[in-house]
Parts: C-alpha cells; sequence; structure tokens
C-alpha cells in the first residue's frame, strides 16, 4: 500500500480505482465493519498510511477513510445540510462523498481543484474564480496541508462564503503541538514524508490552526462528534481515536 500511494500520482489512482472497486468490494464483504456514507458492510476494513499504516482505515468498497466517514456521520447527525436547499463548493473533492452529494437534487453542487479529474473548475485555491458571498457551504478537507500561502487560501474561501455561511475544514493535527511548523526549504519527497507525514504535505497543524482561520475572519468552532457515539458504534464505523471537526461561519 505504501509504495503505490508515493509512486503512483493520485488523479491516477481515481481513474483506476473506478475499474477495480466492484470487485474488491465484493471480495471484502462481510458484517465485521460498515461504512455509514452508503450503508455497505465489509469482513474487514484495509490498512491506509503514507508513512505509518493505520489499520482498518480505508474502506475497501467505497475508499473511505476515517475522517469521511466521521464527516458523513456529522453531517447526517449534527447538521441539516443534507437536506437544506443550499450552494455547495466541494474543494478537492473526495472521490467517496462525489457521486452522492452529485446526485442530491436540493444541492447546487459545484467542485473545484487544480488537478482533480473530479473538478468542474480547475482552479487555484488562492485565486478562486467565484463571487464574493457565493456559497452557503464550503467543503475543503485536507487541503491547506498542501497550500504553500493557506492563510491566502482560506481569505479567499472566507471572501466567497455568504455570511452566514460554513466552512468545513479538516486537516491532520497533531494536537500535541502548540505552534504549527512549516519550513518551506524543505523540498525531498523523502524528507517531507518523514517531517510532514506525507511527501506533498508542507506543514505540520498545531492548535493554532484554529486561530489561523480566526485570522481570515472565520468564527471557529470544534465539533466532538465522537463523545455522542458509542464504542461499539466507533470501532464498527473504523473512525479515528480522537478527531475535532473544524467549523468555520461567516457572520
Amino acid at each position: 500500500m505504501k509504495w503505490i500511494l508515493n509512486i503512483i500520482p493520485r488523479p491516477i489512482l481515481i481513474k483506476l480505482s473506478i475499474w477495480f472497486r466492484p470487485f474488491i468490494k465484493w471480495y471484502y464483504k462481510g458484517n465485521r465493519f460498515k461504512d455509514p456514507i452508503d450503508g455497505s458492510s465489509y469482513r474487514k476494513f484495509l490498512p491506509y498510511g503514507y508513512q505509518k499504516l493505520r489499520q482498518n482505515a480505508l474502506c475497501p468498497g467505497t475508499l473511505s477513510l476515517e475522517r469521511h466517514r466521521l464527516l458523513w456521520l456529522y453531517l447526517d447527525r449534527e447538521t441539516t445540510f443534507l437536506k437544506d436547499t443550499i450552494r455547495v463548493l466541494h474543494v478537492a473533492p473526495e472521490q467517496v462523498f462525489y457521486k452522492k452529494f452529485k446526485s442530491f437534487s436540493n444541492w447546487d453542487y459545484c467542485t473545484t481543484d487544480l488537478h482533480s479529474p473530479l473538478a468542474d473548475i480547475k482552479a487555484d485555491i488562492c485565486n478562486l474564480p467565484f463571487k464574493e458571498n457565493t456559497y452557503d457551504l464550503i467543503l475543503c478537507n485536507h487541503v491547506f496541508e498542501h497550500i504553500s500561502d493557506d492563510k491566502k487560501a482560506m481569505s479567499e474561501l472566507y471572501r466567497i462564503l455568504k455570511k452566514g455561511g460554513t466552512l468545513i475544514a479538516q486537516v491532520p493535527l497533531d494536537e500535541t503541538r502548540k505552534e504549527t511548523f512549516e519550513d518551506d526549504s524543505i523540498t525531498d519527497r523523502k524528507k517531507r514524508t518523514i517531517i510532514f507525514g506525507q511527501y506533498d504535505h508542507v506543514r505540520i497543524y498545531g492548535q493554532n490552526y484554529y486561530s489561523r482561520l480566526e485570522s481570515a475572519g472565520f468564527k471557529v468552532s470544534r465539533i466532538n462528534i465522537m463523545k455522542k457515539l458509542t464504542s461499539k458504534e466507533i470501532k464498527y464505523f473504523g473512525l479515528p481515536i480522537q478527531e475535532d471537526i473544524p467549523v468555520g461561519k461567516k457572520e
């Protein structure tokens, strides 16, 4: 799994997975784990990780990871977004959500990314071609850690979000760090993987990630949905041991 992630570019992996997923889903069918996103069940989830493999992380049928399943449970159980008639922008759209979100007749759904084959509009997150106050909901998960000028990207998302709108922006976050660590001089892929956890990451976010969002104008909340789940659900859905969901509001 590691060598595949590090050698084959992600856009190519996305295209290849379309052909192999039906067989993989059938092969791993069972009742030990469940993906809440589509309700499919499996005898096991697969290990996943660039540096250190996490056990029971990757759903073999949908390709969802722990953070995807956690986000879905938040959207489904704690918000009305899935039922609301809203304009939604999905930055760097995750394959596990793409078809499902596209099928929502109540959503005016648009995707954007610089390279992804799933993007409706190819664009730089630091210079988006959208008018101010356009979207009710913006999903931008595991994106900022790839962006050199993340504060500019945050400001762009704030600009195009409607007043009263919501940004959901998960990132890999090290809660043991008070400050975010970044070093632009580290360009070697192997060193980036060792230091940042992935070859295409440019920083490790610490506790001040939330204040970085606030500096762009957002009123930020840390949503802990884990405390509302039973230990059986956490294991059954293959969720992270602990992870908050960062939610920013434009007031």
